[in-house]
């Protein structure tokens, strides 16, 4: 299985599963995009109380990592969120794999380099996140330097910036943005 955008590069054997990551596009995907952020960021860590939505959700783009097992329908694995602060400074938050793909090994991995290499298909000159401090040594090995180290919910993280030249622009096309008529509907 590839981590890229959209599909696995060869046939996966009956029983493999295999594994997509995207932008999100359905509501049922972006349903169970926030039910496993809720799960691992209110249930699991506890950092939230209810529910972990924020102002960014507004304009922020939900990438997932969808697991298609045999003949079932595609679920969510693994999440993560981007978005653009200003003119091609993008951020990306809350990333997530479900407990039971934390085994896998790669699909932290393949969300990464979906969010960075969306962001610079869309124009990113800086892709930055805040990353707990377990996961700094995992980032480093993706090719992100640590700007500086913060406290954020309580916990300590690290500011920490990605390598834009490790990681290849997606063919991910860019959803349009909300519009009032959209919202109101």
């Amino acid at each position: 299985m590839t981590g890229s955008s959209e599909a696995a590069v060869a046939p996966v054997p009956s029983g493999t599963p295999s594994f997509t990551c995207r932008v999100a596009r359905t509501d049922d995907e972006r349903e169970a995009y926030f039910a496993l952020r809720r799960d691992i960021f209110c249930h699991e860590q506890r950092l939230f109380s209810l529910d972990d939505r924020d102002a960014v959700d507004e304009h922020a783009i939900a990438i997932v990592c969808l697991v298609t097992e045999g003949d079932r329908p595609p679920r969510v694995a693994g999440v993560v969120r981007i978005w653009e602060e200003t003119a091609g400074d993008w951020w990306g938050g809350r990333l997530g794999v479900a407990a039971e793909f934390r085994t896998v090994g790669a699909v932290g991995r393949w969300l990464i380099q979906t969010a960075v290499g969306t962001a610079r298909a869309w124009g990113a000159w800086r892709f930055r996140a805040t990353v707990q401090r377990p996961n700094v040594v995992f980032f480093r090995r993706l090719h992100w330097q640590s700007q500086e180290e913060i406290d954020l919910l309580g916990q300590p993280h690290h500011l920490m910036e990605a390598s834009l030249d490790r990681y290849p622009p997606t063919t991910e096309v860019r959803p349009a943005p909300p519009t009032k008529a959209r919202d109101a509907a």
